[in-house]
């Protein structure tokens, strides 16, 4: 649970108010599939112990739309030549209550719950004997599980119309919702919208970005309202007045969609839904948070501070991170084994907690792997191509930094380290954001990276994100982030890219093959398809489909190798003639990753069978053949179309610091700018210098071009 959250725990009394944009559609008709999922999800929690009161909007717009039916069946020609005249709000809402009430007692007696109602107006809570006897009321109904469903009764009240006066006790159900918050003591106010929750502008407008948690220090003079609702009288505005004045009274207030079918339940769970509003929330870490431009602009501003540094002064930048981290090493796996111990009592899967633990000596492996990239030629300003274009006019094709780099990992700390000191070297400013389930190891690792960072440049240079509700925000921001690296799953990868306007570099799945040929070594095959399934098998290069070729069915080899499997744990699966032929549980797809210790077993009839089978079914990631026939081996290599392709060596090689790289920021399987294990070069981008002594063009009549290639130079 997030722990600005964690006072969800003792939530046992909640008022939940339903706005007419939820309860109606766009033509006044009820929603009735929306009310029908809300009356589920009070259901889960009536049957859960929780006491639930529920507001509800709608009448007015419901009954206008009855009122305007009927007025239309019963016109005449000549009436319907006239002028509509504006129908009154207040029999629209006698109208309407009748009908919504009728439909929410049906609901609920489907679900086996018991529902009253109750209509109020502003002018009953100037009676103080009322108000007791409204609050003994509830609670009676609450002890006997009964919904009490509350709507301000707009058909006898004494307010003006259309609505005008804000003057009293409460003026809408929004601030009737706060206001029986307070009576009845709730522990949390749930104020359903048609959007996700309070936004900085109009939701509307891209650059508007959902505010998590309302601190009105800080939001009350941002924000920007758009439109009020499109039905009812209150709006976001309303909301927000409504939120502010229950929390600043001890009531924790969400605003959040009622569009989604269990937000309710999933806010009841600690997830982040929606904008908390909370008496202490200016008391929380996140009113000194930088917001997410503001981090992203300070990682540009120091990374070109880093770039003005010299060669050396990078260089000896990266080995205080590395002995930084060696002499942090055991506050590092003190954190870690928290967070291992954490995800184990939270029942995360096995993979995941492979990927998680920092194991005995990878530290240490973490901060060698920093000293080989430190001492690695000068990435930066490193001229590729010279040309004389004119006499006295030298064009040069350098190396420069992207920018500003933002990377999205789950589960495995070591990625912060190999990014940071990949950023650092190629002269990128960073944004991080991690897994919740290494919230521990990533914060240290930060700490201690950025601690070595001297104040000429900033420790802002690499960010860490504290939570994933920021991503949405960070993703609108094509303008101040140059490049998204997502790492972890195919649902993660996938979210992003369809989430953002920023170029995406990255591999959605890790579906590996390794193709063992009839003419193999049996002893090299074993051992190639034994090291790339066990060696780590939560990796992204780890085998997931071991193909075979036909010839080898009945063969020894094949019985070996797959009792070999076994042994190590593996579980095999089948495809369609492995499953038949060797008696293996059928495999539920032919492209999985497993990451773990399972894999798909499947006959080819030769070698270009094995390449179409990793064409339709792999994703372009590595792929391997075992065989001692050259011809054989070298169309596979050329006509295998994956970022990898290798000939009897394991996938597990296809690896940033294996390949001399130093470190990786990720694996791309995209065929545009950089593809395979991403290292420096793949965060370098290109800058054109040229250099002249006064040279114009004045329509190429005064310049003789002679595109004449030079020799490089080095750089000073």
């Amino acid at each position: 649970m997030d722990p600005i959250r964690a006072f969800l725990i003792d939530v046992k009394r909640l008022i939940v108010k339903v706005g007419t944009a939820v309860v109606t559609r766009h033509d006044g008709r009820l929603a009735v599939g929306r009310l029908g999922a809300l009356c589920e999800q009070l259901k889960e929690l009536n049957s859960q112990g929780y006491e639930v009161v529920l507001v509800t909007s709608g009448a007015v717009g419901l009954g206008r739309q009855r009122l305007r039916y009927r007025k239309l069946v019963n016109s005449s020609l000549a009436d319907l030549q006239n002028p509509q005249v504006e129908l009154d709000g207040k029999a629209c809402a006698a109208v309407g209550q009748n009908s919504l009430m009728a439909l929410y007692d049906t609901l609920f007696s489907q679900l086996d719950v018991t529902s009253s109602q109750h209509l109020v107006t502003d002018s009953d809570f100037r009676n103080d004997s009322f108000r007791e006897q409204l609050s003994e009321t509830v609670k009676s109904l609450l002890a006997l599980k009964v919904i009490p469903v509350f709507n301000e009764n707009d058909a006898v009240s004494t307010r003006r119309t259309p609505y005008e006066d804000s003057s009293g006790i409460f003026w809408d159900n929004d601030s009737l919702a706060g206001l029986l918050a307070m009576e009845v003591k709730a522990d949390l106010l749930v104020l359903l919208s048609d959007v996700e929750g309070l936004y900085s502008g109009p939701p509307s407008d891209p650059n508007s970005k959902l505010i998590h948690t309302y601190i009105k220090e800080k939001h009350q003079a941002e924000i920007t309202f758009g439109d009020k609702s499109r039905l009812g009288r209150g709006g976001m505005t309303a909301k927000v007045d409504a939120a502010v004045c229950a929390a600043s009274s001890g009531i924790p207030v969400v605003i959040t969609s009622g569009y989604a079918t269990d937000n309710i339940i999933k806010l009841l769970q600690g997830k982040p839904v929606g904008t908390l509003f909370h008496k202490d929330a200016h008391l929380w870490t996140s009113v000194n948070e930088v917001d997410a431009r503001e981090m992203a602009v300070a990682a540009r501003e120091c990374s070109r501070r880093l770039q003005a540094m010299s060669s050396e002064d990078r260089r000896k930048l990266l080995l205080d991170v590395a002995d930084a981290l060696e002499a942090n090493e055991s506050l590092i796996m003190a954190e870690n084994e928290a967070d291992v111990a954490a995800a184990k009592a939270d029942g995360y899967e096995k993979a995941l907690i492979s990927r998680l633990a920092l194991k005995p000596g990878k530290i240490a492996g973490l901060a060698k792997s920093i000293r080989v990239l430190a001492d690695m030629e000068e990435p930066i300003s490193r001229i590729a191509k010279r040309t004389e274009l004119a006499d006295g006019l030298i064009l040069e094709k350098t190396s420069c930094p992207l920018g500003v780099l933002l990377i999205v990992f789950e589960s495995r700390p070591d990625a912060l380290v190999q990014i940071a000191s990949l950023a650092i070297r190629t002269g990128n400013g960073l944004l991080l954001t991690g897994g919740k389930e290494a919230r521990r190891s990533n914060a240290i690792l930060h700490k201690i990276i950025t601690s070595a960072i001297p104040d000429c440049v900033g420790d802002k240079l690499i960010g860490l994100v504290a939570s994933r509700e920021d991503i949405p925000d960070l993703l609108k921001l094509d303008d101040v982030i140059d490049l998204v690296i997502p790492r972890g799953s195919n649902s993660l990868v996938s979210q992003i890219k369809n989430s953002t306007k920023i170029p995406v570099l990255g591999h959605a799945d890790g579906v590996c093959h390794v193709y063992i040929d009839k003419s193999a070594n049996p002893d090299m095959a074993k051992k190639i398809v034994r090291d790339a399934k066990v060696d780590y098998p939560a990796a992204c290069n780890t085998m997931e489909t071991l193909l075979v070729h036909q010839d080898l069915s009945n063969n020894d080899l094949l019985k070996e190798l797959l009792a070999e499997l076994r042994r190590e744990g593996v579980t095999l699966y089948g495809g369609p003639r492995a499953s038949s032929l060797l008696n293996l549980p059928r495999a539920q797809s032919l492209h999985r990753e497993y990451s773990s210790l399972a894999c798909t077993v499947e006959f080819v009839d030769d070698v270009g069978a094995a390449i179409d089978h990793i064409h339709q079914h792999g994703s372009s990631h590595t792929d391997c053949i075992v065989t001692e026939d050259h011809e054989v081996a070298e169309m596979f290599l050329h006509r295998v179309d994956s970022a990898a392709v290798f000939h009897n060596a394991s996938t597990r090689f296809c690896d940033g610091a294996r390949f001399g790289l130093g470190a990786e920021v990720g694996v791309c399987t995209s065929r545009v700018h950089a593809r395979g294990p991403v290292g420096v070069e793949g965060l370098l981008t290109t800058r054109w210098i040229l250099r002249g002594s006064g040279q114009v063009v004045d329509g190429d009549k005064g310049v003789t071009y002679s595109h004449k290639d030079l020799p490089l130079q080095t750089q000073i």
